[in-house]
């Protein structure tokens, strides 16, 4: 007859063994009742603190604004003239100079970062692999005015010499292009600003264009390889496919950081309140750079109040790009689902 065994006991069913105590259940914590609801309030007030903040500023840049928006109204978006003795105020020029840098340095850091990621993800030694990316990482650590004295002391020469002049020599006289490239020889104007924004912004999107590629499914990509695909067709057939929302994501981190960078823009774009061409080598100005030179000088009425409108502008063009990549990435989401 078997033997009965202790609720806390168990038998091993060899011969002779002795019966070993089983480990008793681990006893249940004791949550006081309030824990979770003081968790869920300080979840609560951290969001609604966030949401705050960001009303606190509109509402602030608004009645800052107040003066300016009711003396020169939406005519400030398109007005180039900026004259602080007549107190006559237009934002066109630095949102002119904000905008373009910025659309030159997508240009240019888009298919660089690209590049980076690619070579990193799928054709790089393993014994380069982790040197290369720690570099490009180190990039987004070098401050923002170190970029801005290189550009101006090292960079702006360079240009100037081996780019603007020879441009100039070959295209002075071709109607359109001649204008594209005129202005004085001294590297420094929107181009320049465009190139070093570039610099600032490719580690930012490279590094998740680099994470988003190692996150697609090694089965899939060797299942393209195995049918006989080449690297290229892989990367674009198998990889962009799968990671296109990461990549969009990626890129609007880099154009948001490009809009809002201040200093290294104040060193090379020239800081001039005028637009007297199209050309990529003028002297320009950006939101960012009028803010950091004029603010302090500015004495309170419409110039402050200029500004602020000027801040204001900023805010609304940094809200559209975030807005309209949310919109794009949920489209793109959707797409996804639709197909699957």
């Amino acid at each position: 007859m078997a033997a009965i065994l202790p609720a806390n006991s168990y038998d091993s069913g060899q011969p002779g063994a002795r019966v070993q105590p089983m480990a008793s259940p681990p006893a249940r914590r004791a949550v006081a009742p309030w824990a979770d609801k003081l968790f869920s309030i300080l979840a609560h007030g951290a969001a609604w603190l966030t949401l705050g903040l960001l009303v606190g500023i509109i509402v602030s840049l608004i009645i800052g604004a107040a003066p300016a928006i009711k003396q020169f109204g939406l005519a400030f978006l398109w007005t180039s003239e900026w004259d602080p003795v007549q107190e006559k105020f237009g934002g066109l020029v630095m949102i002119y100079g904000t905008l373009m840098t910025s659309f030159i340095a997508l240009v240019i850091a888009v298919p660089v970062s690209f590049g980076i990621a690619l070579f990193l993800t799928e054709l790089s030694p393993s014994w380069l692999k982790r040197p290369l990316g720690v570099a490009v990482e180190l990039l987004a650590a070098v401050p923002s005015i170190v970029y801005g004295m290189w550009g101006l002391l090292v960079f702006g020469p360079i240009l100037s010499t081996y780019v603007q002049q020879p441009l100039q020599r070959l295209l002075g006289d071709v109607p359109f292009l001649g204008t594209l490239v005129s202005g004085p020889p001294v590297g420094i104007g929107i181009l320049s600003a465009g190139i070093i924004l570039a610099i600032m912004i490719i580690p930012f999107i490279a590094s998740v264009m680099r994470d988003v590629f190692e996150v697609t499914p090694a089965m899939l990509k060797e299942s393209a390889y195995g049918l006989g695909s080449t690297t290229w067709e892989v990367v674009s057939r198998v990889v962009l496919p799968y990671t296109k929302t990461g990549v969009v994501g990626g890129i609007m981190l880099g154009l948001g950081r490009a809009l809002g960078e201040t200093m290294a823009v104040t060193f090379v774009i020239g800081n001039m309140n005028q637009l007297n061409s199209l050309s990529v080598f003028e002297a320009a100005n950006s939101i960012t750079s009028a803010l950091a030179n004029e603010f302090a000088e500015a004495g309170e009425g419409l110039h402050q109040a200029s500004l602020i409108y000027l801040g204001l502008v900023l805010f609304f063009i940094t809200f559209v790009v975030l807005a309209c990549s949310k919109v794009l990435l949920s489209q793109l989401k959707k797409n996804e689902g639709a197909r699957s």
